[in-house]
């Protein structure tokens, strides 16, 4: 098989030639873009090259088509035009992360430093903005800085929230049709798109780090109280967000037609380590309308197949997800509380797609022994792959860049084993 032939076999629960692998298709099976430096090294020898980071926010590298050749993976991914800080992957230039390591990134990535070594963000570039990111001196990647106005209950006005989602313009269709054509006649790889603005309370992108100023309720434990407090606001917030995705779906059915084969819309997270974050009640009420009408609308209009992420112990809700209309659950994370591998392909591996699973990157992957990885791997594999049906290898989640590069080593060399490469 080709690799979109085997994407599409696991996709359709047939039997695969061999197991389908993914390093870097989305924003959640990535790696961080030092690991990523060591790892290219160690296998192509270039010296000269450097990184692109293609999503800053992660400071995930971007995986080219050497090394993806290299590693015989079986998917490409299409990102968004914009990155999470509101500026376009283009106008590359050097940067040197915390660690001393030399990558490329987007012109717009500009930051500043603090007084304790940090590396500040400023949205869409804009250095006359306050920052809305930061990067710890010693750290990897960003995280969000709170931008809360005060909260006035008696003006609260849900189209605050609404601000980040609009109806896709030209420039963005003819991009997504560009990356698209590309992908599907220059290559035979499986085709993985990211669709932005269909995930209902992704809390990654409540603070908007790409609006220069941010309105509506942005602070992450605000939102999580209004969905108890005020599920009025909430809903109606979702409501004019579902219109929109709707129509950008079906703008995107009709330019990219049946070349993409399957679709992440959601990386919203409804589980903890050790429980759903909230009760059956509230996502059958608050979430799941809005998931299911996003998988109808893809289901109707193309062939695509529905990718959701979410991490934590989300067992519970695993017949809620299938109900509403997912195709693919990811990361499958089986270090959470009732989020046993074998159970989980046993109940519902004839219903779901696992992407993912194939390593802890919590504890193995970044800390234990290259042994230990290649175990835990060859076992992961045993379990998802059994049958030869319905498993994307990749693991739990995006590999960070401080995991050492014998253990990602040691993780291919598994995967090598079990494809008999």
């Amino acid at each position: 098989m080709t690799p979109r032939e085997r994407l599409q076999a696991v996709l359709e629960h047939r039997p695969a030639d061999r197991l389908c692998v993914d390093l870097g298709a989305g924003g959640q099976t990535g790696i961080g873009v030092c690991a990523l430096h060591r790892l290219r090294q160690a296998i192509l020898h270039d010296r000269d090259y450097l990184v692109k980071v293609y999503e800053p926010y992660q400071m995930l590298g971007q995986v080219d088509d050497d090394l993806r050749r290299a590693l015989a993976l079986d998917v490409v991914g299409i990102p968004t035009r914009c990155t999470m800080f509101g500026f376009t992957t283009d106008g590359w230039k050097p940067f040197t992360m915390p660690d001393g390591t030399t990558c490329l990134v987007p012109g717009g990535f500009n930051v500043t430093r603090d007084n304790n070594g940090d590396y500040l963000m400023h949205p869409q570039g804009d250095l006359t903005c306050p920052p809305c990111a930061r990067m710890p001196s010693d750290g990897y990647f960003f995280d969000s800085i709170p931008r809360q106005r005060p909260i006035l209950e008696d003006q609260l006005d849900p189209n605050d929230n609404l601000e980040e989602f609009e109806v896709l313009s030209e420039q963005d269709l003819q991009y997504y049709h560009e990356q698209v054509t590309r992908a599907y006649q220059d290559s035979d790889y499986g085709i993985y798109l990211t669709i932005g603005g269909a995930a209902f309370g992704d809390i990654a992108l409540v603070p908007a780090p790409w609006l220069k100023d941010p309105k509506g309720i942005r602070d992450v434990e605000e939102w999580y109280i209004s969905l108890v407090k005020r599920p009025w606001y909430i809903k109606a917030v979702f409501d004019r967000q579902l219109e929109i995705a709707l129509k950008n779906i079906e703008l995107l059915a009709g330019r990219l037609g049946n070349r993409v084969q399957v679709a992440f819309v959601s990386g919203t997270d409804f589980g903890t380590q050790e429980s759903t974050f909230c009760s059956l009640q509230t996502f059958r009420d608050l979430f799941k309308p809005y998931l299911k009408a996003v998988c109808d609308q893809i289901h109707r209009l193309t062939n695509w197949k529905v990718f959701v992420h979410s991490c934590g112990a989300i067992y519970p809700l695993i017949p809620e997800l299938i109900e509403a209309g997912v195709d693919v659950l990811n990361p499958v994370q089986c270090s959470a509380a009732g989020m046993d591998p074998r159970q989980l392909k046993k109940e519902f591996g004839k219903d779901l797609v696992f992407w993912g699973g194939g390593v802890d990157t919590q504890r193995t992957l970044p800390f234990g022994s290259p042994e230990e990885v290649y175990r835990q791997v060859r076992e992961r594999i045993d379990i998802f792959f059994e049958d030869g049906t319905g498993y994307v290898f990749s693991p739990i989640h995006n590999i960070l860049s401080n995991v050492p590069v014998e253990n990602i080593l040691a993780m291919f060399k598994a995967v090598n084993d079990a494809r008999g490469l």
